[in-house]
C-alpha cells in the first residue's frame, strides 16, 4: 500500500486538477449564458453541454494513472483532456490522446521508454491507493497476468450497466481499440474476453482521434435487443460521448407494430440474401402497361396519348438507376411535358389526370403495403419467385394480410424485409453514419447484416462476436459467413481476444467441457483469474424452481447482482417461487435489468454479465435449440463470480438430443460434402487449433492420432 504522504502528494495534483476542471465548465455555461440572440444562446448552449461532458462529471476522478519517463515530468491519464485555466498547463491528458498509448502499451518486455506506470484507487476524487509497476530491464520470458487494478475492478459489484474500462484496458485490447478506421474489423473472442467494451471504447478513440470524419457522419452501434442496448447505454456518455446513436436490430427500418411469432424453418427462409431478390421482382411487378392509346379527360376534352411512347418511357425507367419513388418522379414529370406539348395548361385538371394515370402505371406505395400485398398473395409469391424459391417455400411464405395496413403486426424477422423494401422505394437511409459498430454478428441473418450495411456511410465498420456462442437459424462457423454481406469497401481483418477477464477459471473450465459438442473447431479462451467452484444442486422437480429462488436470494443478500437464467419450460415455475416467496424481480423479455433478481432467457442472456448467475435445467436448454450446447455455453458464462447450476437432469448434458423427436432418438447428423474452399478453411483451422495447444515437435503425432480417431 501506498504511504500517507505519497497519497497525498497525489491528491494535491487531483484537488487543483478538479479545481480547473469546474472553473472550465463553469467557462462554458456562462459563455452560453452571455450570448445576445436566441438561436445563438441555444447553439452555444449545445456546445457547452458537449464540452462539460467532454470534462467529466464532477466529483469524478480526474485521472485513473501516471506514466513517468527518465528526465521528464510524469503525466496523468484520465477520461478527459484537463488544463490549468491560469497557466494553460496541462494537467491531464485523455486516454485516447497519443501521448497516453504507452500507458496501455507498456509491458515489462517492451517498457516503451517508461520507467513507471502507477494505476490510482479512487472513491470520487479522493485517493485511496495506488499501485506501482516499474520497469527495469527488458524481461522477455516475465509471464504476463493481469494487473492489480484490473483484478481490483472484476472484484467489485455489477449493476444493470456495463461500466467503462478506461482505468484497466490491457495491451491486447489496447492494440484492437486503435485499429484503423477505413476497414471491417472483426473482433472475435470467447466470453469475458472484453469485446463489447473493447468496441464501445474503440468508439470513443475513433471520435478523438477521426473528429473530420466522424464528428458531422456519426457513428452507430447496433445491439442484439433491447435489454443489451440498454445495459450498454451509459457507457460511452460516460466517455463523454452523447452523440453516438445505439440501436437493437429491431429498430432498423420503418416502425411498425410487431409481435407476430415465427416459426424456425420460416424465419430462415426469411432471413436469406435472396429475399432481397424477391422484393425487387415483386416491386417491378408492380408496374402496369399503358393502352394503345391513352386518353386523358381534361377540363370536358379528350386528350390523347401515344401507349407506345409512354412504354417507352415506363420500360427505360423501369431498368434505370435510383429508388423506385425517385423514377416514379421522373415518369410523372415525362406524362407532364407531353401533355404540355399538346397545349394542356389547365394545371390542377391536368394534374389530377396524370396522377390517375400514374397510379395505373407505376403506383404509389410503401414498404408495409409492398410486402403485406406480396405475402398475401399465392399469385404475385409464384411471380416474384422466379427459380429461386420451391412451392413449398412459396407456400410457407404466404400469409393472410389484415384488412388495414395499420392493423398489420410484423415478425421480428420481417423487419429487414421491410428495411429492404424501404431502401427499394426510398433509396437509402437518411440516416448512415461515418462508422458501425455492430455486437453479436455471428447470429444475424443475411437480411439483417443488409439493413446494417446500408447504414455505413463509408464501409468502415466494427463486427463483434463469438462463433462458439452463434445459435439460432444463423448459427455459423465461419466469418466469412457474416462479411460476404458487408460492403466491401476496405479491407477485412480479424482481431483476435485470446484472454478471458471476466469469467473465473472455475466456472470456464466446466464451461468448456461442451466446447467439444458446441464448437469443436474452437480454441478455448485463456482465463487469467480464479474464482468459487460451480455449485451443483440436483433436486427433484418439484423443488427445481424454489431451490433457484433462494439460491438467487442468498447472493443478493451478498449484495450480488444475480441473473437466474432459465429456458421457457422451466420459466412459469420460477415465477410462480419468485412470487410465492415475495420476491421482486425484473424480467429480460420487457428491457429490464434491475440490481437485484433477473429472470433471463439463454438467448437474452448474450453479452450481459451477472455477479452470480443461477441455471436452471441445462438438459432444457441444450434441448431447446438447435444449437442447445452453444446456448448452455452461454448460459454458464455469463457470471464474473459465482455460478448455480439447479437441475433434475445432468448438469453438463454431454449427449447430442437438441431438438430430438418426441418419444424418439436424435437423428443422425448429416455432414455435407466440403467444396475446395470451405475444405481448405477447415483445414487451416484445424492446423491453427494443432499449433496453439501442442508443441511443435508433436504435431505429426497429434495428427496422427486425429487421423485413426477418425477412421475409427
Amino acid at each position: 500500500m501506498a504511504s500517507a504522504a505519497e497519497i497525498d502528494d497525489e491528491q494535491q495534483h487531483f484537488d487543483r486538477a478538479a479545481e480547473a476542471r469546474e472553473h472550465a465548465k463553469s467557462a462554458a455555461g456562462d459563455a452560453a449564458n452571455a450570448a445576445a440572440h436566441a438561436a445563438a444562446a441555444a447553439q452555444l448552449a449545445k456546445y457547452a453541454n458537449q464540452h462539460q461532458d467532454a470534462l467529466g462529471a464532477t466529483g469524478s476522478a480526474v485521472a485513473h494513472g501516471r506514466i513517468d519517463e527518465a528526465g521528464e515530468d510524469p503525466l496523468y491519464i484520465g477520461k478527459h483532456l484537463i488544463r490549468d485555466h491560469r497557466r494553460q498547463e496541462i494537467l491531464v491528458i485523455g486516454w485516447q490522446a497519443p501521448a497516453a498509448q504507452r500507458y496501455y502499451r507498456a509491458t515489462h518486455a517492451d517498457p516503451r521508454g517508461l520507467t513507471r506506470k502507477r494505476t490510482f484507487h479512487c472513491t470520487g476524487n479522493t485517493i485511496d491507493d495506488f499501485t506501482d509497476v516499474v520497469f527495469t530491464a527488458a524481461a522477455p520470458d516475465r509471464p504476463q497476468g493481469p494487473d492489480g487494478a484490473l483484478l481490483r475492478a472484476l472484484a467489485e459489484g455489477r449493476t444493470g450497466s456495463m461500466r467503462d474500462i478506461v482505468a484497466t484496458i490491457q495491451a491486447a485490447q489496447y492494440e484492437v481499440i486503435e485499429a484503423p478506421l477505413d476497414t471491417v474489423l472483426v473482433i472475435e473472442g470467447g466470453p469475458g474476453t472484453g469485446k463489447t467494451a473493447v468496441a464501445l471504447h474503440r468508439v470513443s478513440w475513433l471520435l478523438v482521434n477521426h473528429p473530420d470524419q466522424l464528428r458531422t457522419s456519426g457513428v452507430l452501434v447496433v445491439g442484439p435487443h433491447p435489454t443489451f442496448t440498454r445495459y450498454i447505454s451509459t457507457v460511452l456518455p460516460g466517455l463523454g460521448e452523447r452523440d453516438v446513436v445505439q440501436r437493437d436490430i429491431t429498430q432498423l427500418g420503418p416502425p411498425v407494430s410487431r409481435g407476430r411469432p415465427e416459426s424456425v424453418p420460416l424465419s430462415r427462409i426469411k432471413g436469406q440474401a435472396r429475399m432481397a431478390g424477391l422484393l425487387a421482382r415483386a416491386l417491378q411487378q408492380r408496374l402496369g402497361r399503358p393502352e394503345p392509346a391513352e386518353r386523358l379527360q381534361i377540363d370536358g376534352r379528350f386528350v390523347t396519348l401515344p401507349g407506345a411512347d409512354i412504354g417507352a418511357v415506363v420500360a427505360e425507367l423501369r431498368d434505370g438507376p435510383g429508388p423506385y419513388a425517385q423514377r416514379r418522379t421522373q415518369l410523372r414529370a415525362v406524362l407532364t411535358g407531353l401533355l404540355e406539348r399538346r397545349g394542356v395548361t389547365a394545371v390542377p385538371a391536368r394534374q389530377r389526370s396524370v396522377d390517375n394515370l400514374l397510379e395505373r402505371l407505376w403506383p404509389q406505395l410503401s414498404p408495409p403495403a409492398l410486402l403485406r400485398d406480396l405475402l398475401g398473395s399465392r399469385d404475385r409469391l409464384r411471380a416474384a419467385a422466379g427459380d429461386e424459391f420451391t412451392a413449398a417455400e412459396i407456400a410457407q411464405l404466404r400469409r393472410r394480410g389484415a384488412d388495414r395496413l395499420s392493423e398489420q403486426i410484423w415478425s421480428r424477422d420481417d423487419l429487414p424485409l421491410l428495411d429492404e423494401a424501404d431502401f427499394l422505394i426510398n433509396g437509402s437511409p437518411a440516416e448512415r453514419y461515418g462508422h458501425v459498430v455492430v455486437d453479436e454478428a455471428q447470429d444475424l441473418s443475411p437480411m439483417q447484416l443488409r439493413s446494417i450495411a446500408r447504414r455505413s456511410a463509408t464501409g468502415s465498420l466494427t463486427v463483434l462476436g463469438d462463433l462458439a456462442q452463434s445459435t439460432g437459424p444463423w448459427a455459423r462457423d465461419s466469418w466469412d459467413d457474416v462479411t460476404a454481406h458487408l460492403p466491401g469497401t476496405h479491407p477485412r481483418t480479424i482481431a483476435q481476444l485470446r484472454y478471458g477477464y471476466r469469467v473465473p477459471r472455475q466456472v470456464y473450465e466446466f464451461a468448456a467441457l461442451l466446447l467439444p459438442i458446441a464448437a469443436p473447431l474452437t480454441a478455448p479462451t485463456e482465463v487469467v483469474r480464479d474464482g468459487p467452484r460451480p455449485g451443483i444442486h440436483r433436486v427433484e422437480a418439484a423443488d427445481r424452481a424454489g431451490r433457484a429462488v433462494a439460491i438467487a436470494q442468498a447472493h443478493v443478500a451478498e449484495r450480488r447482482f444475480v441473473g437466474i437464467i432459465c429456458p421457457p419450460t422451466c420459466r412459469p415455475d420460477v415465477e410462480a417461487a419468485l412470487a410465492a416467496n415475495d420476491v421482486a424481480w425484473s424480467s429480460a423479455d420487457r428491457g429490464e435489468l434491475g440490481n437485484a433478481i433477473n429472470l433471463v432467457s439463454p438467448q437474452e442472456s448474450k453479452g450481459l454479465e451477472f455477479d452470480a448467475v443461477v441455471v436452471v435445467e441445462p438438459e432444457d436448454i441444450v434441448a431447446g435449440d438447435e444449437h442447445g450446447h452453444r446456448m448452455l455455453y452461454v448460459a454458464f458464462t455469463r457470471t464474473v463470480g459465482h455460478l448455480d447450476v439447479v437441475c433434475v437432469g445432468e448438469p453438463l448434458p454431454m449427449h447430442v438430443a437438441a431438438l430430438a423427436p418426441a418419444g424418439g432418438e436424435p437423428p443422425a447428423p448429416t455432414v455435407p460434402s466440403l467444396g475446395p474452399d470451405a475444405l481448405a478453411r477447415l483445414a487451416g483451422e484445424v492446423a491453427e487449433r494443432v499449433r496453439r495447444q501442442s508443441p511443435s515437435d508433436q504435431w505429426d503425432e497429434v495428427l496422427r492420432e486425429a487421423a485413426k480417431l477418425l477412421r475409427d
